[in-house]
């Protein structure tokens, strides 16, 4: 029963923009499962999940690809330190990177395991993007934005 309960947990984040444990624990009694909050806030312990900012600036559940404190703050780390530029143009991304960094960023992108990023491709300082549509793209952006420790300019 727990294994499925995390799967779902798992799906409904990839798929839904979770902000509290209540909320989590709600869309899992719709979905079937009988939960409460401590059974709720024990399956975020267990499957390590993070908080991150959104384009609007709401917090949301979301799942690290390595499940860790440390994998998270290295991934906020590869793009503070990595990143020059974020824009999109349509329903691509395109990430400008440090030389040589395209690959690490694109690698940390991917961990975030985003429902709405349909795949990327990374150069030696340039990353390409693509998500489902336009508005998915300038929702990411922004939130990708939010990640980095200083704000970027467009360039």
């Amino acid at each position: 029963m727990k294994i499925r309960r995390h799967s779902k947990i798992i799906e409904i984040i990839k798929e839904n923009d979770i902000e509290t444990q209540e909320e989590l624990a709600l869309r899992l009694k719709e979905k079937g499962f009988d939960v409460t909050q401590a059974t709720v806030s024990r399956d975020i312990r267990e499957l390590n999940l993070t908080k991150i900012t959104d384009g609007a600036g709401r917090q949301k559940y979301a799942v690290l690809a390595k499940n860790s404190s440390v994998a998270a703050a290295r991934l906020n780390s590869v793009f503070s330190t990595g990143i020059e530029s974020i824009n999109h143009a349509q329903n691509i991304i395109v990430i400008k990177t440090l030389t040589g960094m395209a690959m690490a960023v694109a690698a940390a992108l991917d961990s975030m395991q985003n429902s709405d990023i349909l795949g990327s491709i990374a150069g030696d300082d340039t990353i390409f993007c693509v998500t489902k549509n336009e508005e998915k793209a300038v929702k990411l952006t922004e939130s990708l934005k939010t990640i980095l420790k200083e704000p970027l300019a467009d360039k």
